[in-house]
């Protein structure tokens, strides 16, 4: 903890900011709010695209200098007193006159930069520190939080605003798959060994949950197969590529769509992209509906049918 712990009155919040698919469109104007009014604002340089198509973030263009306090980071002070090579932040000027500091965020920096708003909120900052999604699926929330028990700093305020997330994001453009139990599972095995994702998916399947697996890069077939043991083929599957995000995908073609079974859910590898992939397999009440618009997933709550309404 910092020698000189702030007062109360006196501390910033850090915020852990959900913005769902990462357009402006699909945030919860709490989240826009947020990043709108941070004093800094933490992200990834692709959120940070995504966060300028409407202005929730600067331009480019409204760069003032390197932060000056990024010189007490390591880095090193130009004549204008700018920080060169240093990734500590850019300050930039919002339309209402107000100064922003908008810090990248990458993979192998995040216990540095938990650190650095740590500071930052005790110095009397607002932080916006950005997650894709929903802080709390699979996002950046807990990071955070261990990160404040690791280094002490119990007198921050951490407040999580929520997002949607892929599950959610794509249920909604399959049509109604999660009106019933669903549980979501990551086929990550970064901190987790291959053993313990099979055991989840298959309690999952014997208990009828209707499954979005995240991370599907990452051995999916071998997740398909696990549940196959446990679900018949003819169950409803959906692959769902950057839910939310239009032409502005990371993936192979962008926002796309496909409904398929789980008897033939490996025979469409080439639209399970990368990070942005979420595959939803649906449960022995998931029905393919059709209208003239198209197919959609549905899974009616408990079974029930109109007469029940």
């Amino acid at each position: 903890m910092s020698d000189a712990t702030a007062d109360a009155d006196d501390l910033g919040t850090l915020y852990v900011v959900g913005i769902g698919p990462g357009l402006p469109h699909a945030m919860t104007q709490r989240a826009k709010d947020v990043i709108e009014t941070a004093d800094c604002v933490v992200a990834s340089t692709l959120y940070q695209e995504f966060l300028r198509r409407d202005g929730t973030l600067p331009p480019e263009s409204a760069e003032v200098e390197d932060d000056p306090d990024a010189a007490t980071d390591g880095g090193t002070a130009t004549d204008d007193g700018a920080t060169a090579g240093s990734e500590s932040g850019t300050l930039l000027e919002r339309p209402s006159g107000a100064w922003q500091t908008l810090v990248r965020s990458s993979m192998g920096r995040q216990v540095e930069l938990a650190r650095e708003a740590f500071e930052r909120v005790r110095a009397g900052e607002d932080v916006a520190h950005v997650s894709g999604g929903d802080p709390n699926v699979y996002g950046k929330s807990d990071l955070l939080f261990t990160m404040a028990e690791a280094e002490e700093a119990y007198d921050v305020p951490i407040e999580v605003v929520p997002g949607v997330t892929a599950a959610l994001g794509g249920a909604a453009n399959l049509g109604a798959p999660l009106s019933n139990d669903f549980c979501t599972v990551s086929l990550s095995d970064k901190w987790r060994g291959w053993e313990e994702i099979e055991e989840k998916l298959r309690a999952a399947a014997i208990s009828g949950f209707v499954i979005v697996l995240y991370n599907c890069w990452r051995d999916y077939e071998r997740a398909i197969a696990v549940i196959r043991e446990e679900r018949a083929d003819d169950v409803p599957v959906g692959i769902v590529n950057d839910t939310g995000r239009g032409d502005a995908g990371r993936n192979l073609d962008d926002e796309t769509y496909t409904i398929t079974t789980l008897g033939e859910a490996t025979d469409h590898d080439d639209e399970v992209g990368g990070m942005g992939t979420s595959i939803l397999v649906g449960n022995a009440e998931t029905a393919v509906w059709e209208n003239d618009r198209g197919k959609h997933l549905v899974t009616p709550r408990g079974g029930r049918d109109v007469d029940d309404f």
